[in-house]
Order: structure tokens, then sequence, then C-alpha cells
């Protein structure tokens, strides 16, 4: 008979009954495997005693997957030389090793498709996290603090316009915020890592190419034992939405013919005059508007306010605010320091300038103005604005193109 055992062949004698099982699953022991073989009846039992075999090979299957060894038998009544039996087991062994080859080479190729799909599905969820960072022009930092080394993904470089395979520092990227920028950022930072908190904040960076962005900034300290040893965190180009919020803010509290503060703005300063310290208010109403405006239509008509606008602002340089509050009607808030004397200059110096002649689509022009002026402060927003108003009418009804003082005794 013949066996394998520890992966070698040898010969071993046959004797007993001729086993039925060919194939079959036992323990990892070779003499219990052909005691179990020998022990089951003849399969060419028909009739009869049972006949001795002839020759016998028997070969262990070892599993290499944890299952238990099985046990290849080969009968033949009819005797064999020692070197068929030899023979036939090479050709046996051959034929299982070649089998153990290809096994292992569907499980080397199964891992493999594992393994590609494995990268397949992270080469897509790269691709997928790159374009909706692009989309929401969106990057991730991370900064070693034991070495300062920065990691950044794409993102990031794309927001400060560097090529993606730029070896960066913090040297470098310090170079691309602005001063002041560059100032609050090392702050937040500072005490971010000291206390081991978070950050967040916009920050103004010139990029590779010279562009001027806003970006917000935001961080996360990670730390062991309470000592901060990594930093991580965002930074999004904020710059549309930055440009935006301030268009939005200018539409609501400037006027876009003039540029001047709007009426929205005035009324602001005038509710919190606590805080807004004022030297008095001037109100300024255009003479002779209407006239201009009817008889030359709204396009010159809007020409001379925007001129009235750029005349009054040059004069009132140290005001603390200049509106325009309505069609041709503008208001002056004086600086807290500015004398009576100095206040009541101005309103003549504003009569002044706006009495001098303007050209417009070929046409000279001619416009006066009121102002109607109250000094000092102490007063509530609506009895500032009321007895402005009163002045203002009294400087019309004087003639126009002059101005007049509130007194409070009258």
């Amino acid at each position: 008979m013949l066996g394998v055992e520890g992966g070698r062949l040898s010969t071993i004698a046959a004797a007993g009954l001729i086993p039925t099982v060919t194939l079959g699953e036992y323990g990892p022991d070779i003499a219990a495997l052909e005691a179990a073989a020998l022990e089951q009846p003849s399969p060419f039992v028909q009739n009869g005693p049972c006949p001795r075999a002839g020759f016998y090979i028997g070969l262990v299957l070892a599993s290499a997957d944890g299952r238990p060894a099985m046990l290849l038998s080969l009968f033949d009544a009819r005797p064999r030389s020692a070197e068929v039996a030899q023979s036939t087991a090479a050709v046996a062994s051959d034929v299982l090793a070649a089998a153990l080859v290809r096994r292992q080479q569907a499980v080397i190729e199964k891992q493999q498709a594992v393994i590609a799909d494995y990268e397949a599905l992270e080469e897509q969820r790269r691709n997928l996290f790159d374009r909706a960072s692009a989309t929401a022009k969106v990057g991730v930092w991370q900064c070693d603090l034991s070495d300062n080394k920065l990691f950044w993904t794409n993102g990031v470089y794309d927001i400060f316009e560097i090529a993606r395979t730029t070896p960066v520092t913090r040297e470098l990227t310090l170079g691309f915020y602005k001063p002041e920028s560059r100032i609050a950022m090392e702050a937040a930072r500072a005490q971010a890592i000291a206390n081991c908190t978070d950050f967040s904040l916009n920050v103004e960076i010139v990029t590779a190419t010279g562009k001027e962005r806003w970006v917000r900034l935001t961080g996360a300290v990670e730390s062991r034992n309470g000592v901060a040893h990594r930093i991580f965190g965002m930074k999004q180009d904020i710059t549309e939405e930055k440009l935006l919020g301030d268009q939005t803010r200018y539409l609501a509290e400037f006027d876009v013919m003039t540029g001047l503060a709007n009426r929205a703005q005035f009324q602001s300063y005038l509710q919190d005059l606590g805080r807004h310290r004022i030297g008095g208010l001037l109100l300024v109403d255009l003479d002779g508007f209407k006239q201009v405006n009817d008889t030359y239509g709204h396009a010159v008509g809007d020409a001379c306010i925007r001129e009235a606008a750029l005349r009054l602002k040059a004069s009132c340089q140290s005001a603390v605010l200049v509106a325009r509050i309505g069609g041709d009607e503008f208001a002056v808030l004086t600086a807290s320091n500015c004398t009576a004397q100095e206040v009541e200059a101005l309103a003549a110096e504003i009569v002044r300038t706006i009495a001098e002649p303007l050209e417009c689509a070929g046409h000279v022009l001619n416009l006066g103005a009121s102002v109607g002026v109250v000094q000092g402060s102490g007063w509530l927003a609506e009895d500032l604005f009321r007895n402005a108003d009163a002045a203002l009418y009294a400087a019309k009804a004087a003639g126009r193109n002059t101005s007049r003082t509130f007194k409070p005794a009258a």
C-alpha cells in the first residue's frame, strides 16, 4: 500500500479487506485514515468471500482552509509491481499538485480582483471627493505639530493656485496671507493649540498668480493626554460669498446713484446717538431741481443729483455722515468736536458750492441749496430731525439758496 505523510510518499504493505470508501473526510493522522478505509466492507463482494486487495494506493489530500484532510484510495484486485505503484502515485501527486496550484492561483486571482475592486472604489471615492471639493471650492489640511509638516488635499492647492506637486511648508503658506489676516490667523491658531480647542475665521490671501481671495479657515486640535499633537481643518474659497455679502450690505446702507449713505443708514445713526457722538445736523434740499428734471428729463436730473452729491461730499470731508435721504434731499451729521461757528461756516459753504453752475448734456444749469441746521448734542433723534426740518423750511421761506439755524428759544 502507498500512503502520503508529511508531503512524501511511503510504501505500506497491503492487507485485509478491500475498502469500499475511495474518498472521505477524516482527521489529519494517516494511520487513522487508512484504518477507517480498511474497516469498510469490500466493494467487490457480490456473493461469496471477500477477495484480498492485490493493489492499493492511498493519498492524503490535505486541506489548506482548515477543513479535515481527505484520503484518496485507488484499488485493484490484480497485483502490480512497486514501480507501477511509484509511477502511479507520482502521476497522482502531480495531478494533485497541479490542482493545488490552480486552486491557489484562483485564490490569488480572487484576491487580486477584490483588491482591484477596492482600488477602483477608492479611486471613485477620491474622484468624487475631488469633484465635490472643486464645486464647493473647499480643501482639507492638516499639520503635524511635532515638525510642522503639512498635508493638503487638491482643493487647498487650487485655492492658493499652487501646482499640486509643490512641496508646501508653513513658511510658504504664511506668505500668501495679507498682514492683518496673518496676524489674526496666527493668534487664533496659537490659542487653539494652547487650549486644545477649535477655531474659525475669514482671512484674506493673495494667490500665487496675484489674485485676492477670501478664505474661510477652520481648524481643530487633536490632543494626547492634554497635549496638542495635530491640527487639521478645512479651507474654503468664499470670495464670491464675501463679495455678494458686501454688495448686499452696500445696497442696504448706501445710495446706488450717489454712493452716499442712504436713509436707512442715516436713521440708524439717529437711533444710536449715544454711541455716535455728533456736533449737529444739517438738512440740505436742492432748489430748482424740479424745474431741471421737468425740463430736461430724468437723465439730466440724475446727473444733477450725482454732481450735487460730489460737491456735498467734498465740502463735508470731516463730517461723521453724509447721506441722501430723499429725491433731492441730503443730510449731514457733523463731528462732536465741530464748533457752532464751524457748523455755520459749513452750511454757508454748502450753499455756495451747490450754487455754482454745472454743465450737463450741453446745458449750463443752475441749482441752489436751502440748509436747515441744528447744533449741539443731547437731542432725542425725533427732536433733532424735526428741528432741523423746521430750520430748513425757514431757509426756504427766507428766499431759498440760504441756511437757517434752529434756535431752541424760538
